[in-house]
């Protein structure tokens, strides 16, 4: 029998503790309606760590008394940390060719790109991309975001890449080449007012490991999450949200179970089928939490318009085709 949560204890309380934080201000945004969203329960009951988890509390602390990122945004001692490390990209075309000005943020050194196939691959395109700086826990998180421009002030063909730490930004990584991406356009004149939230909720849900539910389903002793990112694009007229996957299933729509037997009569393409079925599952899970929970859509409202999307999933090789040759998936 699985237990509770695959996921280990500091990562439950950074979810926790970043995501309660974030439904405390729609609380107060909404005259103190409870919010949506549940919140993410302690881990462990709030007691004692885990066996083998380390309390990053230093002594100076425990002599001060515990003050978090939420009560001291800037002297903040103790930290959450995250399941994984990420790092926060960005580039804008008005900038390119120009020294950015020095923000708390962007004075830190930039760190060189990951020595990998794919890195060297989209080493051109990576050179107009600045590396911000690497977090790994959820003060470090907020850290970042209070110092940085929120996507609503953003200029045109800005884009923000939160990806995690060894992930470049680009399709051409070895953790992004077989994967995809869901994705929605927002006109920007009716939703720039709701982008800074929506890119909000959306690093929270990527940090916290919520996205996917396979994690604390699993019995796997290490799982792995399928996502590796998040984007928010500025554009003249929209705004676009984009969450990439490692993996993308199989969108033919011509294929079952049965069709696969038949064709090819062995045991190890009804198997590749299973796993294909079982992968688009947890990619569709994905998109509906994206929608659902951090969007704030109700899951059957329909999007799409003038310069608007529906909630959409290609594969970044199908992203490469044209017309009716692209696959998606949608969330309706």
């Amino acid at each position: 029998m699985a237990s509770p949560s695959a996921l280990p204890g500091p990562a439950l309380a950074a979810s926790r503790a970043a995501l309660n934080a974030a439904i405390a201000d729609q609380q107060v945004e909404n005259g103190g309606e409870s919010p949506t969203t549940p919140a993410i329960p302690e881990p462990n009951g709030g007691g004692s760590p885990e066996p083998g988890e380390i309390q990053e509390v230093d002594m100076q602390a425990q002599a001060e008394g515990i003050r978090t990122v939420f009560n001291d945004p800037t002297n903040f001692n103790v930290k959450h940390p995250l399941y994984s490390p990420w790092t926060l990209w960005f580039d804008s075309p008005s900038t390119k060719g120009r020294n950015l000005p020095q923000t708390p943020i962007s004075a830190f050194p930039q760190t060189p790109l990951p020595q990998t196939p794919g890195a060297n691959a989209a080493h051109g395109w990576m050179e107009d991309i600045k590396r911000v700086i690497t977090f790994d826990s959820v003060e470090e998180f907020w850290g970042l975001y209070n110092n940085i421009v929120a996507p609503s002030m953003l200029p045109q063909k800005a884009n923000y890449y939160l990806f995690k730490e060894g992930i470049i930004p680009a399709w051409e990584d070895e953790a992004n080449k077989q994967g995809g991406k869901w994705s929605i356009q927002l006109p920007k004149d009716k939703n720039r007012g709701n982008v800074d939230k929506m890119w909000l909720y959306t690093m929270l849900a990527a940090i916290g490991e919520t996205f996917d539910p396979y994690l604390t389903q699993t019995e796997e002793p290490s799982p792995q999450s399928l996502i590796t990112g998040v984007i928010v694009s500025v554009r003249p007229q929209f705004y676009r949200l984009s969450i990439w996957t490692r993996l993308a299933p199989a969108l033919s729509g011509n294929e079952d179970a049965a069709e696969v037997q038949l064709r090819e009569r062995v045991e190890q393409i009804g198997k590749h089928f299973k796993v294909q079925v079982q992968l688009r599952e947890r990619v569709e899970q994905i998109g509906k939490h994206f929608k659902v929970q951090v969007l704030m859509y109700p899951e059957s409202q329909k999007l799409a318009g003038p310069l608007a999307t529906e909630v959409e999933f290609m594969s970044h090789k199908d992203s490469e085709k044209k017309g009716k040759n692209a696959k998606k998936l949608t969330v309706n």
